[in-house]
């Protein structure tokens, strides 16, 4: 039984470790960098950098079970640098604001005092339909109701409601 298995396959890096670190970061930083600059508003409930540690573990560590990698250590170390790579950014957009804005983008406002702000629906390719649409499911029905409403950073809109108070999501009850 334990003689089938290739031992030195299993526990001697095939690929060049610097080469993984490469590849792990390019990709990394490429993809990051594709979700926050074009996909910002797809992103849904997960944060970007969340979003894309959980793609990306999953495939790397993937790979590193079925043998594609043909070794635990190339494996491992991919994985290791896709967290290095979330957890540096997050730092970074900690201690420093510029790179913070960058990796954790700022609110941008769709509507102020019940009008859509058309070119910022238009940076983030939101139609009207689709911006009355993310309000209907938080329960507005009129625009003129909407004191302001923004699209946030991982891709909710959130709204004030000219009364002031923001709005809580309503749950719809199941029987």
């Amino acid at each position: 039984m334990f003689d089938a298995v290739d031992w030195y396959a299993v526990f001697v890096p095939r690929m060049p470790l610097l080469e993984i670190v490469v590849r792990g970061t390019v990709v990394y930083l490429a993809l990051f960098v594709l979700i926050r600059v074009v996909l910002q508003r797809q992103a849904g409930a997960l944060s970007v950098t969340d979003l894309l540690v959980i793609v990306l573990l999953a495939d790397a560590a993937q790979n590193a079970m079925s043998g594609s990698y043909r070794s635990l250590p190339d494996g491992i170390l991919l994985v290791s640098v896709i967290v290095f790579w979330s957890y540096a950014l997050d730092w970074l957009g900690y201690r420093f604001p510029r790179v913070g804005r960058f990796v954790h983008p700022p609110p941008l406002e769709l509507v102020r005092d019940g009008r859509m702000l058309r070119r910022n629906m238009r940076l983030e390719l939101i139609t009207p339909e689709e911006l009355l649409s993310q309000l209907r499911e938080q329960g507005v029905a009129d625009l003129a109701a909407v004191k302001c409403a923004r699209l946030e950073g991982d891709g909710h809109v959130s709204v004030i409601h000219r009364d002031g108070e923001p709005h809580a999501r309503r749950e719809t009850k199941t029987t």
